[in-house]
C-alpha cells in the first residue's frame, strides 16, 4: 500500500465517518473454529445515545474487535426492544399533537400507526451507535416484535403455561393510574418526601370506646377489612378478637393480632387493606381476609356499597382532601403528623403508584429460578466484578411470581382465548385455540381473546437465543449460542439479566452467557449523578463532535475502574485526545524520518541492543493486554497503552533514534508503531484505522492478527542494560526538572550515564 503524508494536526472531523463506513463489510462472522459472541442489550426503540449507552457499547466493541482480531468467528448481535409503555407514550403524544384523538382509535388503527411510526422514526440509535464506532453486523439486526421473534414469543409463552409455569391469578400489583396498567418493579421510581400521618378513630362494636388507627392513605379506608395490633402490645390485647366501625359506614371489621403492626410507629394499631397494600395483602393472606378494592383503574374512588357517596368516583387527591375535611369536622380525625415517607411513582407517568388487586397472568420463577442460581454458584457463570453475583442471589434466592401481562396495546399479545364460563384456551394461534374450544362444545364466535399484551422484560428474556433463530434449530443458533459476555448495568440484574438466566436454561439446556461484565454508573466530575435539571448531563455525540469518538471511548475504558462509579468530564476526554494527539504526531515524526511500516518483526534480524529493548517491551505490552482483556480489566488495558506509546516508543525509543538512525532501528520503529496501532485498535478504532491506512499498513486492522511473537527470541541482557539506561534517563530528567543542570545529583548521574553511554546522555 502507498503511504501519504500525514496532516500536521490531528482532526477526528475529517475521517471518522469515512473509516467507519470503509470498515462496515469487514464486522460480519466468519467460518473460524473460536467463537465469540456477545449481545448487545437492545436498546428502546424510542430511544437515543447517553453516556451510559456510549460506556456500555464501547466496553462490548472493544471485547468483539479484540476478539476479531485474534481470528475468532466473532458474532454481535444486535436488535431493538419495541419498549411497550415508552413507544406507546411517544406515538400517542406525537399524534395527540397531530390533533389526532388517540381514545376514538381502535386497538389495530393504533398499531398501525405505531408501526408508521417505527419505519420513520424509530431505530435513529442505530445511526449514533455507528458514530460511536460500534463494530457491528447490522444486516443480522432483530427487532422484539419482527415476525420471528414474534413466533418465539408465542411459544415460550405457550410452552410455560402447559408445563404449568404461567397461571392467571387476581394478585396485587403496581397499577399505574395514567397508563391503566400493571408495570414492573423496574418503572417504579421509589422517593422519599414529606407527607402526612393522619390518626383516626373508629368507634368499637357495642361501646363509645374508640380505636385509634394510623395511615397515610385515609382514602383507602373503605377497602379496610381489619385492624391489626401486636400480640405483645398490652395497650391493645383486651381488644383482639372485637370489632370496629368505619366511619361513615355500616360496615365493621375485625380487630386482629398480627406481628406487622409496629408497635412503636403510629399508634400501634394498622389498618388492613389487602387490596391496596402489599404487607396488607400478606396479612389479608395469613387471617383469611375479604379483598375489597376502593380504587378504578383510573385512580378513583368506586362507586358501590363500600365507599360513602360523598367520594363516589372522584379522584383519589380529591377524595382524599373531601374526606380529611369530614373526618375533622366530625371529630374522627384526632392528630395530623408530619413526616418523611417514600412514595413509588411511575418513571414514565409521573404519577403515583398505587397497589391494585386486578387479575394478571404470572410466571412461577422460583423453579425456573434454581438451575439460574447453580450455574453461578458453581462457577459455570462467572459474574466480573465478582461481587454482583451477591446481589444476584439476593434477587433470586428470594424470588416472587413475576406479573408478566399489561394493560395495553402495543407488544406481544397474550396467546389466550376465553369461554363464556371462563375456562381458558391457550394456544399457539386463534385455529389451534377454536379447535381445543370445540371440544368443549364452544364456538369461534363464543371465544374472548386476551387483550392484555406481555411485559417487554418477557420477550427481552429469550434475547438470547430467540435473535439466533429459535424455536427454529438454526445453523446460527446451533452455532453461537450460549453466547460468550454479557456486558449490563447493575440496574438490570434482576429484571433482564436474571430472566435471560431463567429462560436460557429452561429452552436451551443451557445458560445463556459464560460472563457477566457488570459495568459502573457514569456521574460527573464531582460524582454527581448526571440529570438534565442539573444541567451536568454529557451528551456523547457533543462531545465526538468536539473530541472524536476515540478521546470518549478511551477516556470510558480508562476510567472502568471495576466496582467504582465513573467521574467523567471534559477534562478526562481532553487527557485522552492529548494521548490520541501524541500518537498522531509520533506517526508523523516516523514518516519523516523515512521510516516505512511494511515490514514485520519477524522479518528483521534484530543485532543492537536498543532494537532488543523494544521488541522485548512490545511482547510484554502484548501479552499484558491480553491479560487484561481476559480480566475485563478495560482501565488496566488503557493504562498499558499509554505506557507503552508514551513511555517506552517515544518518550524513550524514538527519543533514542535521533541519536541512532540506521536501519535496523528504523525498520523496527515501523513494525513495532504499526503493530502498537493494531493492538490499541479496539479501544481507539478511528485514529489506529486511519493511520494504518495513511502510512501503508493495511486497509483496515479490524480482521488484522498481527505478527506472531512467541518464536522472537530477545537478549535479556542487553534488554537489562538497556532499561539500566532507559531508568538513569528518566532519574536524570527528573532531576533536571527539579533543581536544574548544576545540581550536584544532576551532574553524578549524567557522569553515571556518560559512562555507560555518551550517545544515550545526549537525550537529556
Amino acid at each position: 500500500m502507498a503511504s501519504q503524508i500525514l496532516e500536521k494536526t490531528y482532526n477526528p472531523s475529517q475521517f471518522e465517518k469515512e473509516v467507519y463506513e470503509a470498515t462496515m463489510d469487514k464486522f460480519y462472522p466468519n467460518n473460524a473454529d473460536k467463537i465469540f459472541t456477545i449481545l448487545m442489550p437492545p436498546p428502546n426503540v424510542t430511544g437515543s445515545l447517553h453516556v451510559g449507552h456510549a460506556l456500555n457499547y464501547t466496553i462490548q466493541d472493544i471485547l468483539v474487535r479484540y476478539y476479531r482480531q485474534k481470528g475468532y468467528d466473532t458474532l454481535w448481535q444486535p436488535g431493538m426492544d419495541h419498549a411497550g409503555i415508552v413507544t406507546q407514550m411517544v406515538v400517542s403524544r406525537e399524534l395527540e399533537a397531530l390533533g389526532v384523538d388517540v381514545k376514538s382509535l381502535s386497538r389495530d388503527e393504533l398499531i398501525e400507526k405505531i408501526w408508521e411510526w417505527k419505519a420513520k422514526s424509530g431505530g435513529r440509535i442505530f445511526e449514533q451507535q455507528k458514530a460511536l464506532g460500534c463494530s457491528v453486523p447490522w444486516d443480522y439486526s432483530r427487532f422484539t416484535m419482527d415476525e420471528g421473534f414474534s413466533k418465539a414469543v408465542i411459544e415460550a409463552f405457550v410452552t410455560l403455561y402447559k408445563d404449568g409455569l404461567i397461571f392467571r391469578a387476581k394478585k396485587l400489583v403496581n397499577w399505574d393510574t395514567k397508563f391503566r396498567t400493571a408495570i414492573s418493579d423496574l418503572e417504579v421510581v421509589n422517593k422519599e418526601e414529606k407527607g402526612m400521618l393522619w390518626h383516626i378513630n373508629y368507634q368499637i362494636e357495642g361501646s363509645d370506646d374508640f380505636i385509634t388507627i394510623a395511615t397515610t392513605r385515609p382514602e383507602t379506608m373503605f377497602g379496610d377489612t381489619a385492624i391489626a395490633v401486636h400480640p405483645n402490645d398490652e395497650r391493645y390485647k383486651h381488644l383482639v378478637g372485637k370489632r370496629a366501625k368505619i366511619p361513615y359506614t355500616n360496615r365493621l371489621i375485625g380487630i386482629i393480632a398480627d406481628e406487622h403492626a409496629d408497635m412503636e410507629k403510629g399508634t400501634g394499631c394498622v389498618k388492613i387493606t389487602p387490596a391496596h397494600d402489599y404487607d396488607d395483602f400478606a396479612v389479608g393472606k395469613r387471617h383469611d381476609l375479604e379483598m375489597i378494592t376502593v380504587l378504578d383503574e383510573n385512580g378513583h374512588m368506586v362507586c358501590d356499597k363500600n365507599v360513602p357517596e360523598f367520594v363516589q368516583g372522584l379522584y383519589l387527591k380529591k377524595a382524599r382532601k373531601i374526606l380529611l375535611e369530614k373526618l375533622r369536622e366530625d371529630g374522627f380525625l384526632v392528630k395530623e403528623e408530619e413526616i418523611v415517607h417514600t412514595v413509588p411513582y411511575g418513571d414514565r407517568s409521573g404519577t403515583v403508584i398505587e397497589p391494585r388487586l386486578t387479575d394478571q397472568w404470572f410466571v412461577d420463577t422460583k423453579p425456573l429460578a434454581k438451575r439460574a442460581i447453580e450455574v453461578v454458584e458453581s462457577g459455570e457463570v462467572r459474574f466480573f466484578p465478582e461481587k454482583w453475583k451477591n446481589t444476584y442471589f439476593d434477587w433470586m434466592r428470594n424470588i416472587e411470581p413475576w406479573c408478566i401481562s399489561r394493560q395495553i396495546i402495543w407488544g406481544h399479545q397474550i396467546p389466550a382465548w376465553y369461554a363464556p364460563n371462563g375456562e381458558i384456551f391457550v394456544e399457539r394461534t386463534e385455529e389451534e385455540a377454536v379447535a381445543e374450544a370445540a371440544k368443549k362444545g364452544f364456538t369461534k364466535e363464543q371465544l374472548r381473546r386476551e387483550t392484555d399484551v406481555l411485559d417487554t422484560w418477557f420477550s427481552s428474556g429469550l434475547w438470547s437465543f430467540a435473535t439466533l433463530g429459535w424455536p427454529e434449530k438454526t445453523e446460527r443458533l446451533e452455532k453461537y449460542y450460549p453466547t460468550s459476555t454479557l456486558v449490563t448495568g447493575f440496574d438490570i440484574i434482576f429484571f433482564w439479566v436474571s430472566r435471560m438466566m431463567m429462560m436460557g436454561l429452561y429452552f436451551m439446556k443451557q445458560p445463556p452467557f459464560k460472563d457477566i461484565y457488570i459495568h459502573a454508573l457514569v456521574r460527573d466530575d464531582k460524582g454527581q449523578k448526571m440529570s438534565k435539571s442539573k444541567g451536568n448531563v454529557i451528551d456523547p455525540l457533543e462531545i465526538k463532535g468536539e473530541f472524536g469518538a476515540d478521546a470518549l471511548r478511551f477516556s470510558l475504558a480508562f476510567l472502568s475502574v471495576p466496582g467504582r462509579d465513573i467521574k467523567l468530564g471534559k477534562d478526562q476526554i481532553k487527557i485522552a485526545r492529548n494521548f490520541i494527539t501524541k500518537i498522531w504526531n509520533a506517526a508523523r515524526f516516523l514518516q519523516m524520518k523515512g521510516v516505512t511500516f511494511e515490514k514485520k518483526i519477524t522479518d528483521i534480524k534484530l543485532s543492537t541492543k536498543l532494537t532488543h529493548w523494544i521488541v522485548a517491551k512490545l511482547i510484554n505490552f502484548r501479552n499484558e493486554i491480553d491479560q487484561n482483556m481476559v480480566e475485563y480489566r478495560f482501565d488496566y488495558a488503557t493504562r498499558n497503552i499509554q505506557f507503552f506509546l508514551r513511555d517506552l516508543l517515544c518518550d524513550f525509543f524514538i527519543e533514542a533514534m535521533k541519536f541512532q538512525d540506521d536501519q535496523e532501528t528504523k525498520d523496527v520503529a515501523g513494525a513495532v508503531f504499526a503493530e502498537f496501532l493494531r493492538i490499541a485498535n479496539p479501544f481507539i478504532p478511528f485514529v489506529t484505522d486511519h493511520l494504518a491506512n495513511a502510512l501503508g499498513i493495511c486497509e483496515t486492522f479490524v480482521t488484522e492478527k498481527g505478527c506472531d511473537l512467541s518464536d522472537i527470541n530477545v537478549n535479556l541482557e542487553d534488554v537489562r542494560e538497556t532499561d539500566e539506561v532507559r531508568e538513569l534517563v528518566h532519574e536524570l530528567r527528573a532531576e533536571k526538572h527539579a533543581n536544574g543542570e548544576n545540581s550536584e545529583k544532576y551532574l553524578t548521574l549524567k557522569g553515571e550515564l556518560t559512562a555507560i553511554s555518551a550517545k544515550f546522555a545526549q537525550m537529556v
